[in-house]
């Protein structure tokens, strides 16, 4: 079989072993996930030389020190994936969960319940992690899932899925509820997009060029996460010192991740007092400014913004920032600008802070916290799957709820329709 005939078959039969994935109860999916920790931890050292023929091809092709960083793996980093799969174990486990039951006047009782999704396809780059991560996560909530890792990674991608499928061999599951393509070539991709009867979901993981690829090619309905321009507003009532300390703390504790703050809004009134304070202690910190003229006016070492510094998510220690009348200007400038990931407030006025909650459209928003916060795992959800900024089927950072759909189920005790 060429190329193609192999990821329709790979994706086919995903397919038919979701139907059995569906049926799996609690104990036994948790159980799978615990055996698969456990072996991904007996085979360290395999993985680690897997992983070393992954690092010796990136240092030749000139791969930079943080890709190669990201594509490391050692005794600790396998550690810490299989404890991420025991962490999944024991979360809750969604699927049968009846979310809502009403009677009608017929006496008929009608319910919703949650059902996995069926086969999910993960498309992502760098980071083998995901492909343990993201297993665990579509197993634990009874689907099938079928991944495409990047090429830089591909060895230690097939390393770790063959370990795991060598547990729902060993469980009596079908293997082919968990399958890598192993393809590094482009067509994989293109093939893989156009399943649309074996996958039921596309969820992209990586850069804005390859969502937006998977975009452009999928006949699959995909979870779209281009990028994030997060912005904090300071209102007239903030607490500086609270402040100073969510400012730094989005902005600076890891600048390259989408929940790191790119523009600060900052309220008229308390601009004169607040900009020289948080523009000498970012400055400080390596940040480089980029003001309005007011700011700028104010904060001798930033540099003016122009039009596009609103729309950049930076990844970098660079910052946008805007002096706003009021917090209508403030909520019009984010919902204009922002790409709907992460937005916060600092305020201590209880009904400024409802009303940014109400008015602002992003997937997260907050109220006198850091936005490094929007992320599955530090809002209770246990782990994440990714971020949707899009509404249909879910928004903000996607847990396990997430991976299922619900359908309706009715009570009757021999009711016809009249």
């Amino acid at each position: 079989m060429n190329i193609s005939e192999k990821v329709i078959k790979i994706a086919h039969d995903a397919r038919q072993a979701s139907l059995s994935m569906a049926r799996l109860s609690s104990s036994v999916k948790n159980d799978m996930l615990m055996k698969m920790a456990a072996a991904l931890e007996n085979a360290t050292l395999t993985l680690i030389a897997e992983n070393r023929k992954d690092l010796d091809a990136g240092r030749q092709k000139g791969l930079s020190a943080a890709m190669l960083d990201r594509l490391m793996l050692d005794e600790g980093r396998i550690r810490g994936i299989a404890d991420a799969l025991r962490e999944v174990a024991a979360l809750p486990d969604p699927v049968g969960e009846v979310t809502r039951m009403w009677k009608r006047p017929n006496d008929l009782m009608v319910g919703k319940m949650r059902i996995p999704l069926g086969t999910i396809g993960i498309i992502y780059e760098s980071r083998p992690n995901v492909t343990a991560d993201a297993a665990a996560l579509c197993l634990k909530a009874g689907n099938a899932v079928v991944l495409r890792g990047g090429s830089e990674a591909i060895n230690s991608n097939l390393a770790i899925a063959t370990i795991l499928k060598s547990v729902l061999k060993e469980m009596c599951i079908p293997e082919a509820a968990l399958s890598l393509i192993p393809f590094t070539e482009r067509e994989a991709v293109l093939e893989m997009l156009k399943q649309e009867e074996s996958i039921d979901l596309i969820i992209p993981r990586g850069g804005e060029s390859l969502i937006r690829f998977v975009v452009e090619n999928s006949r699959i309905p995909v979870i779209k996460h281009y990028k994030g321009v997060c912005h904090i507003f300071v209102d007239q009532s903030a607490d500086f010192d609270k402040a100073e300390q969510i400012i730094i703390n989005s902005k600076t504790q890891r600048p390259g991740v989408c929940n790191a703050l790119e523009t600060l809004l900052i309220h008229t009134d308390v601009a004169a007092e607040f900009i020289p304070r948080i523009a000498a202690a970012l400055t400080a910190l390596g940040v480089e400014l980029r003001g309005d003229d007011t700011f700028c006016r104010l904060a001798p070492t930033a540099t003016p913004a122009t039009e596009d510094d609103w729309h950049a998510e930076y990844l970098e220690l660079i910052l946008a920032c805007r002096v706003v009348d009021d917090i209508d200007a403030a909520i019009d400038h984010i919902n204009r600008y922002c790409s709907l990931h992460t937005e916060s407030i600092i305020t201590s006025d209880y009904s400024r802070a409802q009303r940014f909650i109400r008015e602002v459209n992003s997937s997260c928003v907050m109220v006198n916290a850091s936005t490094r916060f929007s992320d599955g795992g530090q809002l209770g959800l246990g782990a994440e799957i990714g971020i949707s900024t899009t509404k249909l089927h879910s928004f903000g950072p996607m847990g396990l709820e997430d991976l299922t759909t619900t359908k309706f189920i009715v009570y009757g005790d021999g009711q016809v329709r009249i």
